[in-house]
C-alpha cells in the first residue's frame, strides 16, 4: 500500500481534484470510470502530483489543509514545485 494525497486535473476544463487514498492506481481507475460522483462531470482526469503520506490519517490530514486553501493558484504551485508544503 502506498499512502498519499493526489492532485487530478480534469483535461475536459482543466480544474483539479484533490484527494487522498492509500492505492493510487485503483483510485484513478475509480475516478475516470465515472465511479466518484465529484469527478464523474470533469472527467477524463490525469495525475498531476502524488505525494507520499506515512499512514493514511496523515494523508487524510494533509488533504483537509490543501482543500481549506481554496485557491488554484497554491494548488498550482505545488503542481510546479512538485510536491505539497503547508504549514502547521
Amino acid at each position: 500500500m502506498m499512502n498519499g494525497v493526489y492532485v487530478l486535473q480534469s483535461i475536459k476544463n482543466k480544474r483539479y481534484y484533490i484527494g487522498s487514498t492509500d492505492n493510487i492506481e485503483r483510485r484513478m481507475k475509480q475516478h475516470n470510470s465515472g465511479y466518484v460522483s465529484s469527478t464523474k462531470n470533469i472527467m477524463p482526469l490525469k495525475l498531476v502530483l502524488f505525494q507520499k503520506c506515512d499512514t493514511l490519517a496523515d494523508a487524510r490530514k494533509l488533504e483537509r489543509k490543501i482543500k481549506n486553501f481554496k485557491r488554484r493558484d497554491f494548488i498550482e504551485k505545488m503542481i510546479k514545485d512538485g510536491r505539497i508544503i503547508v504549514g502547521p
